[in-house]
């Protein structure tokens, strides 16, 4: 290996095994980010892999040092177990540091070969799925031995939510996991546009004053329902509109629907926005929906209360930790496009209920979900793991 891979003593280490890093994101990665950017004091080195060509070997993204192994194709993540434990090994060699898995996936498989290469190496599992468990099961297949055997090898295990904290119990964790959800930048959402910067975007977007937006950022995809969330307009008054932000792999199936059902004029898709650019999105519009099959926490959710919208959700996975019916947000069913519509018209006709949603959303989003309060907590427990307490 490389000598200048080799990384010098510190107090405060974690090497952290990931299926992928920036610029290739999802919510685990955004959260990573989040909670690293606010450790200065901590030295963090990310192994992840290359999957698509011109990403560099090696870089520094915030507070981390990433690390990228592999070919630059999608085999790249496949080979992770092989090609980033023997990296590892090489690369990090001196003081007692913590093994940090994003996820039980195949950062999870790579975190777990180094700790049998190492075997007195501390390990710390970060649980972020947000697919239907059942998926994970039918991809591990004929190996879901192995994938077992991270949650049995993990020191300790941190959840994003009681639901997956139950799993990793069920998975063979013998411990007590923590449960620390993602945050929000607190600030950033909740710092208020202009009456005239949300009329200008609301033009932009095509919608009138009078229109009720309904909002969701989503990867379009089956698990999030946004096909339920269109169906729920042929339920609704003409001025309900819906705004889809996002981009996925069910994108054509959802266009599709949109002209099967005639609602080309009632239905905006804006594809995919960068992250700083949601806060004002979300603001320009009136209620945000995800009608979920699955959810491991759904931090578009918190980002919308932490903007001042009401929310809409399934009571499903994690959602069940911050949406309390009546109070912080409301219920719909699964797979059910008519309660969609019920629960939208509780919001503008039940009295008080708009006033009360925003309210007590972003009390509970500024007292348990900003990411200053999450990073504490995660130090914590980096800490607890690395000093064996």
């Amino acid at each position: 290996m490389n000598p200048e891979f080799r990384i010098p003593n510190a107090e405060l280490r974690a090497v952290i095994f990931s299926t992928t890093y920036f610029p290739l994101v999802g919510g685990a990665e955004v959260a990573m980010k989040e909670i690293t950017d606010r450790l200065p004091n901590w030295q963090f080195d990310l192994i992840c892999a290359r999957i698509k060509p011109g990403l560099k070997f090696k870089e520094r993204i915030g507070n981390v040092t990433v690390h990228r192994v592999g070919f630059g194709h999608s085999i790249d993540k496949y080979l992770l177990p092989i090609f980033g434990s023997i990296y590892s090994l090489f690369a990090f060699r001196s003081s007692p540091f913590v093994i940090w898995s994003l996820m039980a996936s195949y950062g999870g498989f790579t975190a777990l070969v180094y700790t049998w290469l190492r075997p007195k190496s501390r390990m710390l599992l970060t649980l972020q799925e947000g697919d239907p468990l059942e998926h994970y099961a039918e991809r591990a297949g004929y190996l879901m031995f192995l994938h077992k055997k991270i949650f049995a090898r993990a020191n300790a295990v941190q959840a994003i939510s009681r639901f997956l904290s139950v799993w990793a119990k069920k998975m063979g964790f013998g411990g007590v996991p923590e449960v620390v959800p993602n945050g929000v930048n607190v600030a950033q959402f909740s710092t208020r546009i202009s009456l005239e910067r949300r009329a200008e975007l609301r033009r932009e977007f095509g919608f009138a004053n009078d229109d009720i937006v309904l909002v969701t950022t989503s990867r379009l995809s089956l698990k999030n329902g946004v096909d339920d969330m269109i169906r729920a307009l042929t339920h609704l008054p003409d001025n309900h509109k819906a705004l889809i932000i996002g981009e996925g792999e069910d994108q054509d199936k959802l266009l599709s629907l949109t002209k099967q059902k005639e609602l080309s004029d009632r239905v905006v898709f804006l594809g995919r926005r960068e992250h700083d650019e949601l806060p004002a999105i979300l603001q320009a519009s009136d209620i945000f929906i995800r009608p979920s099959l699955s959810e491991g926490l759904g931090n578009s959710f918190l980002e919308a209360m932490a903007a001042g919208l009401p929310i809409i959700g399934t009571s499903v996975g994690g959602i069940p930790d911050f949406l309390l019916d009546g109070h912080t947000g409301v219920f719909c069913e699964v797979r059910d496009p008519e309660s969609i519509a019920k629960a939208v018209l509780r919001i503008q006709t039940e009295p008080g209920l708009r006033e009360k949603l925003i309210e007590q959303g972003a009390a509970l989003v500024h007292s348990k979900y900003d990411w200053d309060t999450i990073a504490r907590q995660m130090e914590e427990l980096l800490l607890s793991v690395t000093h064996n307490t």
